[in-house]
């Protein structure tokens, strides 16, 4: 009886969720920019919440809890790595809602008003033949296809624990749910479950701590508070439960976060420049206490349920033994919903990539808008299908599939986006070289610790940390070699920059069609931005395109002037 509670508390949930993608799908069924970036329409609450719920996603509550229960009296080396972890990561999260979201907001919409990620790489660094757009688009293929793996292997666990429905079984479940309502509703239906999942997630995680403690015998208490004792000393002491390494690897999570392209996408999807400050704070406490609670119901969870084989199931095993069937019900949702808030917005990204990176740019260049959104939902199926393999294996670990796609991603495009935001002296060629390094790092120190070739010693230190570094060396040498190719980037750098120091609250998009008008360059690529540029405009840049290059330097200088004059009037006014 009880599994049929659940099980209908469940069905309510997802039908709220599906029901959602449904009335998106009606309301910009083909509308492109709200598929893929809700229009630039995300206000403070939807974005910080998606954010952090995609971020965190199932692992917050599958995996971390998981590696914090894997702990005994003997060795506490777990708990402790999952607390360092965690620091690395809420560091990671309000550096870059300071430092890289609100640049980045800008700077795209600035360059074309791009769409994705490596539409904005292509543009920021005037990649005329898509070298660097399709050498991105393949990364963020590969590394999400890992990484939505990991979610449908949450969601297969889930639905094993609960319902005892069989492994396979449960990840058809899990997965079918997931496609649906990606495949109807796009990004402005992922934002807007993303809110309703990250604020379940955050009072699920903080209701179950307190009644948890209350539930522990005076045995379990005195067990629990042996383990704490242990457990406070976090730095490397004479048990060698916890070496240096493995802190700097912990910390090393955040260094991932300037290169997500589920979370990066968001900050792209804000409203304006004015969302970021309160944003920054929405997602720094709700990041410090689920974080936090996540830990602590681990370990708890090693004294209350000791008999767990999955420890990667405790927070399924605690609820299911704390809370009547409803309460169990609408807690265990919160699992589903963090799993779902995650892979939905890795399959949109990644179906991205392939529909207006690679296909709208290498096959069908006039390709319509409503051509893009179809080619993105086959792509999502084709994604997923993929990633349902990865998955078959019902011994794999949500942290370990995790952690790599977190490495790749951070690794790849984690230095470019940082230092392509903060410096005009970035080059196309340096770009290109800096992600393959970090993707390539990534993978070979992953392999070899996989197979077993590195089991000890430095090389064992999470592969983000590696592949940063290299990724950072290699982009830095490669563009003072090549200095010459960031001499025609530095005008959209400029123009960012201005942006961030004015008191208007968006971009002014009569800014970008005159900077477009004058660079000329970036905007053969530009596909996404829908700009019907007048009569008058196409006639001067014909006129114009026969000039010799002195002329047409004096009279963008003079443009640039009267754009100028004409701005500062119109703030006096």
């Amino acid at each position: 009886m009880d599994k049929v509670i659940i099980a209908i508390v469940f069905a309510l949930y997802m039908l709220v969720m599906i029901g959602i993608g449904v009335y998106f799908y009606l309301k910009k069924k083909n509308d492109s920019d709200a598929y893929l970036l809700a229009g630039r329409s995300l206000n403070p609450w939807v974005a910080s919440m998606s954010a952090q719920a995609s971020d965190m996603s199932g692992w917050l509550l599958t995996g971390l809890p998981g590696l914090a229960c894997s702990i005994t009296l003997v060795s506490v080396g777990a708990a402790k790595e999952a607390i360092w972890t965690a620091i690395g990561l809420l560091i990671g999260t309000i550096l870059n809602w300071i430092f890289v979201g609100k640049r980045l907001r800008v700077y795209t919409e600035i360059l074309g008003d791009s769409q994705t990620l490596p539409e904005y790489f292509q543009n920021r660094f005037e990649d005329k033949k898509g070298i660097l757009r399709a050498v991105s688009s393949l990364i963020i293929l590969v590394f999400f296809t890992v990484y939505t793996a990991s979610m449908f292997s949450a969601s297969a666990k889930l639905f094993n624990s609960v319902f005892g429905i069989s492994y396979l079984g449960a990840l058809f479940l899990g997965a079918s749910i997931i496609v649906c309502y990606v495949f109807l509703g796009g990004f402005l239906a992922i934002s807007y479950t993303d809110l309703i999942q990250g604020l379940l997630m955050f009072f699920t995680l903080t209701i179950i701590p307190f009644v948890l403690m209350g539930a522990l015998t005076p045995s379990q208490n005195e067990l629990l508070g042996n383990l704490l004792g242990q457990i406070g000393n976090l730095l490397p002491n004479a048990n060698n439960d916890i070496s240096a390494i493995k802190i700097i690897s912990c910390l090393g999570w955040g260094l991932g976060y300037c290169g997500m392209p589920h979370i990066l996408v968001r900050f792209m999807a804000t409203k304006d420049k004015r969302v970021f400050k309160p944003a920054t704070i929405i997602s720094s406490i709700w990041a410090i206490i689920t974080l936090s609670a996540a830990i602590f119901i681990g370990i708890m969870g090693a004294v209350y349920v000791p008999e767990l084989a999955d420890k990667e199931n405790v927070f399924m095993a605690v609820v299911g033994k704390l809370f009547h069937p409803i309460l169990a019900g609408i807690m265990l949702s919160a699992v589903l919903a963090a799993i779902m808030s995650t892979a939905d917005s890795q399959l949109l990204v990644a179906s991205t990539a392939f529909a207006n990176d690679f296909y709208k740019v290498a096959i069908r260049k006039n390709a319509s808008n409503k051509e893009i959104v179809w080619v993105n939902r086959i792509t999502i199926i084709i994604v997923s299908a993929i990633a349902l393999v990865i998955a078959l294996n019902p011994k794999s670990s949500i942290f370990t599939l995790v952690s790599y796609a977190w490495a790749g991603f951070g690794a790849s495009f984690g230095p470019l986006v940082f230092f392509s935001l903060y410096s005009k002296k970035i080059t196309l060629k340096g770009a290109v070289a800096s992600i393959s390094t970090g993707a390539i790092t990534t993978i070979i120190l992953f392999s070899l610790k996989a197979t077993g070739v590195i089991t000890t010693g430095f090389w064992t230190i999470y592969e983000i940390i590696p592949g940063f570094i290299l990724a950072s060396i290699v982009l830095w040498i490669v563009s003072l070699i090549d200095k010459k190719g960031a001499e025609p980037l530095c005008e959209g750098f400029d123009n960012m920059i201005k942006e961030l120091k004015s008191s208007d609250a968006k971009v002014s998009k009569e800014s970008i069609l005159s900077e477009e008008t004058l660079i000329g360059n970036v905007v053969a690529n530009d596909d996404n931005q829908v700009v019907k540029t007048s009569s008058a405009t196409e006639e001067m840049v014909e006129c114009t395109a026969n000039m010799p290059d002195t002329q047409k330097t004096t009279l963008a200088s003079e443009n640039k002037e009267e754009e100028a004059n004409s701005h500062t009037d119109s703030k006096n006014e």
